[in-house]
């Protein structure tokens, strides 16, 4: 395909889904003004997750480390464990922006549940494993949608094909 500045264009990849997950969060630890911007950290406290492929919990111990920049836009970068139903490991690396009119994102943060379609929601998920069933995840590039809730997340992941 050409465009009009007859620059050659590759094919628009496809999605499929790889899963939903329920992130169960907790209060988050504000770590204050820093020279990179407003951070602070958002437990993980646990969750499931399903897909065609996995299924599985989300084990506790991980958090999101967040930046809210001078913007307003908030940078996530969140680590956490996946565990399948067979017992197989996933680490997840999770990047992404989040962002929207300021009074929306005012009662995102006062913990008000506020529709997903009034602010953008996006990530990139990195999976990685040592089991060998699931080393299609390691070559796997993935991207999300989100939604946040006052207690959870909902990360929707995309497997781009």
């Amino acid at each position: 395909m050409k465009t009009n500045t007859d620059v050659p264009v590759a094919a628009m990849p496809a999605l499929r889904l790889l899963y939903s997950s329920l992130i169960e969060v907790g209060a988050p630890l504000v770590i204050g003004n820093t020279p990179a911007g407003f951070r602070r950290v958002v437990p993980i406290l646990g969750g499931r997750f399903s897909g065609p492929r996995i299924r599985g919990r989300v084990l506790p111990g991980g958090a999101d480390w967040q930046v809210v920049r001078l913007d307003g836009t908030l940078e996530v970068e969140a680590r956490y464990t996946l565990e399948t139903e067979e017992g197989q490991l996933i680490s997840v690396t999770n990047r992404g922006l989040r962002h929207g009119p300021r009074e929306i994102i005012e009662r995102l943060v006062a913990g008000m549940d506020v529709s997903p379609d009034l602010y953008y929601f996006r990530t990139v998920p990195v999976l990685e494993t040592g089991d060998p069933s699931l080393a299609w995840l390691n070559t796997t590039v993935a991207v999300a949608s989100g939604e946040r809730h006052p207690n959870h997340v909902v990360i929707t992941v995309y497997e781009v094909l």
